[in-house]
């Protein structure tokens, strides 16, 4: 997700390095944030490889070779996990980064599954739109080509692993306004549909496919003039699209929806009985410290207070703190025990 759509005030390498002296050192060292709250072993005690597509909701490092240079690496309250890699330790796993970018800003294969990259749509090519563009330069893939790749890579899923789908906010975020956004909304949800298709076709068992999050609530959001209102309404738009399509495709039933919408907007509203101080009106990454004010670039000396990670609910002005990554992973896993898997 991420400033998504906007003309970003570049970062070269050489100023990477330069700010990482000027903050003196990356990050180093252990932090509470680091590890996940859940339960040791999920339901049935059963171990699973965990697989993930989407944006940087769920990028895993796709951007640290560069990033790290500040003690950055992914969108949120660096170190702290997301909520993917909280998934894979709770299920007995580790994710890594499918493709990694190098000094030349490229992306280059890996052999990790955590196929989510920052700046991500459903499918719109990189070159139509300017994320973090002189940082890492135009090449996050889409979600089709994620899962192109993996496909080239892996011939097929199996029943020992999860399949984590989570996309579709950076669609939203670029989609502009109504009536032109709708088209723009439905066709990338109906899209997403059919990529899970493909993954249960190509034999998946286990598919979790995540709903937009309310990013009309996301500090982004709230700023806007018109507090948000037309990203929530594009977000609804896009949760009901993908709901019937996936009904359409007749996936209901064989996938496991997690529904993140409902879940944030009553987060943010119960903020405090979850352990934070500071809801969605401020973020943790101080934006006169942290390079670029993403969260990527983020890291403890770049924080508003030390423990900005576990008391605000969002890193910077989209990406959840690492406190609400480990809240959604305990979400999740609650819903997947749910439908059935490990009992």
């Amino acid at each position: 997700m991420r400033g998504i759509g906007n003309s970003l005030r570049g970062v070269t390498s050489a100023i990477l390095f330069a700010l990482l002296s000027a903050c003196g050192g990356g990050g180093g060292g252990s932090s509470s944030n680091g590890t996940s709250p859940s339960a040791t072993t999920p339901p049935g005690g059963v171990h699973l490889q965990i697989v993930s597509f989407g944006d940087s909701l769920s990028d895993v490092g796709t951007y640290a070779p560069l990033a790290s240079a500040v003690g950055g690496g992914r969108f949120t309250t660096n170190p702290g996990q997301v909520w993917t890699q909280d998934i894979a330790q709770y299920y007995g796993d580790t994710l890594s980064a499918a493709f990694t970018i190098g000094i030349d800003h490229r992306l280059s294969a890996q052999s990790g599954l955590g196929y989510a990259e920052g700046g991500s749509t459903v499918a719109t090519p990189a070159n139509q739109y300017d994320f973090l563009s002189d940082v890492i330069g135009n090449v996050e893939m889409p979600v089709t080509q994620q899962l192109s790749n993996y496909v080239s890579a892996h011939g097929s899923f199996n029943a020992n692993q999860l399949v984590l789908v989570w996309a579709g906010s950076n669609d939203v975020l670029r989609a502009g306004t109504p009536p032109a956004a709708n088209t723009t909304v439905d066709q990338a949800a109906s899209t997403l549909a059919q990529s899970v298709a493909q993954i249960v076709q190509d034999g998946a068992t286990h598919v979790v496919v995540i709903n937009v999050p309310n990013v009309g609530l996301s500090p982004k959001g709230i700023a806007e003039a018109d507090h948000g209102a037309n990203l929530t309404q594009l977000s609804q738009r896009f949760n009901t699209t993908l709901n019937a399509a996936l009904q359409s495709n007749g996936l209901q039933g064989k996938v496991i929806e997690i529904d993140s919408y409902t879940w944030a907007t009553q987060l943010i509203a119960n903020y405090q009985a979850n352990g934070f101080t500071v809801s969605n009106t401020a973020q943790a990454c101080d934006p006169s410290k942290t390079p670029d004010d993403t969260s990527l670039l983020c890291s403890p000396p770049t924080y508003v207070t030390p423990n900005a990670d576990q008391t605000y609910m969002f890193a910077d002005d989209l990406h959840p703190t690492t406190h609400m990554h480990a809240l959604f992973a305990q979400f999740v896993e609650q819903q997947i025990a749910k439908s059935g898997l490990g009992h």
